[in-house]
């Protein structure tokens, strides 16, 4: 499905270029494809576009595999009563499009999108359930990298080198004298000999260094096992990362048994210093994962915004006329079995980017996590 969602494009640097006609990459967070494709059946082109069979056909996923109605607010038996009478077998499909999109929207979840071509033109429609983040209603595409020119501008005033791609692509790294600076454009499409090979090279460094920051702002998601991954270069021992349960019925208790991933060290040298993990609302899915996981580590500091709130892989459907949608159908829990889904990964000190930071020439969270980190430092030598 289409992005709908505003972020760089570094679709160009990745180890894995998606085909322009792999429908499995969204804007945002994980895809798994869960149905394989099956045999042609005959069957009318009537019953496959009627739209009360489409309408009934994405009502009944959704209630059985959608696992937020309470928590988001929304009582989907309502909303079946409410949109169900809308819905003739005469019906167009812009009136059909428009009445999922409406039963839906209020599920707020940037993970429910339908996707469908219409009229005559066969225009491609995209909506989302998402609204927009605070991040991306401050920033356009185009300032957003301005932002980023930004906080390296604002390293480099504080004695960092400039800011070098790794051997992953989706890793930019530079360092000062005494601290790291780590940013993830994204956590998937990378091989992982180039992975472990950027992770490696930059562990070099750990033992000169008294602190690190990991910038994760504007993240759009990515893999777990990615997140884990990198994590476990700065993790001191074992530790619980995030459980995770997958509804597969419509009943409250219809889920798969409870999966629960570790970290532990990974790695010749790991770094267990302070670490500042920079935040915003719009990191989404794997992104807040890794917030979820890198949490878990007692030294680290979450600076910034809460993240999104939608942690789920998707799950990927096409309706008979062919529309594609998907929806989140995991949920996600910290160690302590707290989840985040709706609200985000809280931060520790809560400070937003404005685009009067672009314009003053200092990201001010680059300057928060430098003197935090030297505040914990003075305090351990005390």
């Amino acid at each position: 499905m289409a992005c709908s969602h505003v972020r760089i494009d570094y679709s160009a640097e990745r180890d894995v270029t998606c085909s322009p006609g792999n429908n499995s990459q969204f804007a945002i967070g994980r895809t798994l494809r869960l149905c394989c494709p099956k045999p042609r059946v005959k069957a009318t082109t009537m019953r496959k576009t009627d739209p009360v069979k489409n309408f009934e056909k994405l009502w009944k996923t959704f209630h059985k595999r959608y696992p937020f109605f309470e928590l988001r607010n929304v009582d989907w038996q309502q909303q079946y009563e409410i949109y169900r009478p809308k819905v003739t077998h005469e019906t167009s499909d812009e009136e059909l499009f428009a009445i999922l999109c409406e039963m839906v929207d209020p599920l707020n979840d940037g993970h429910v999108e339908l996707e469908a071509r219409l009229g005559h033109s066969r225009a491609k429609r995209l909506f989302t359930a998402e609204k927009p983040t605070q991040f991306n209603r401050e920033f356009s595409e185009k300032e957003i990298k301005k932002l980023f020119k930004t906080s390296e501008k604002t390293l480099m005033h504080n004695g960092f080198d400039a800011l070098k791609k790794t051997k992953a692509w989706m890793l930019r790294y530079c360092r000062s004298s005494t601290t790291g600076y780590m940013r993830i454009l994204e956590l998937e499409d990378v091989k992982k000999r180039h992975l472990k090979t950027a992770l490696n090279r930059i562990s070099q460094d750990f033992e000169g260094l008294n602190g690190f920051i990991i910038d994760l702002r504007d993240c759009p998601g990515g893999e777990d096992s990615i997140a884990i991954e990198i994590i476990n270069r700065f993790c001191d021992k074992k530790r619980v990362a995030f459980h995770r349960r997958t509804k597969i019925g419509p009943g409250e208790d219809d889920f798969k048994p409870r999966k629960t991933w570790h970290l532990e060290p990974k790695g010749d040298r790991q770094f267990t210093g302070p670490i500042v993990l920079l935040t915003c609302e719009s990191i989404f899915s794997g992104g807040e994962a890794f917030a979820l996981a890198i949490r878990e580590l007692p030294y680290v500091t979450i600076i910034g915004d809460h993240t999104n709130g939608i942690f789920s892989y998707t799950f990927d459907k096409t309706l008979p006329n062919g529309w594609d949608y998907c929806l989140s159908y995991q949920i996600y829990y910290s160690a302590d079995m707290v989840c985040y889904e709706g609200r985000g990964i809280p931060a520790d000190i809560k400070l937003l980017n404005t685009k009067a930071d672009i314009k003053n020439g200092i990201d001010p969270l680059i300057v928060r996590a430098l003197k935090h980190l030297e505040a914990q430092n003075q305090t351990a030598s005390a």
